[in-house]
């Protein structure tokens, strides 16, 4: 049986925590796949290394910019 590598993640440096764990945090350790993880909740998203590679040009150029 092959062990699974856990994913090691790193906080974004835009991220300032003060007070405020608020951070998204991303790992790409593991071959084929990035998890990003919300520092507060711990929740995970995996995705594909194709998949997140179609991701981040988009969220460069702001596609998928939030305003509330």
């Amino acid at each position: 049986m092959t062990a699974v590598p856990e994913f090691e993640f790193r906080t974004s440096s835009a991220c300032e925590y003060d007070n405020n764990k608020l951070c998204v945090e991303e790992a790409t350790n593991v071959p084929g796949k990035v998890a990003v993880r919300n520092s507060a909740t711990g929740q995970t998203v995996e995705f594909t290394t194709v998949e997140w590679a179609d991701f981040l040009p988009g969220a460069k150029l702001g596609e998928f910019d939030v305003t509330a």
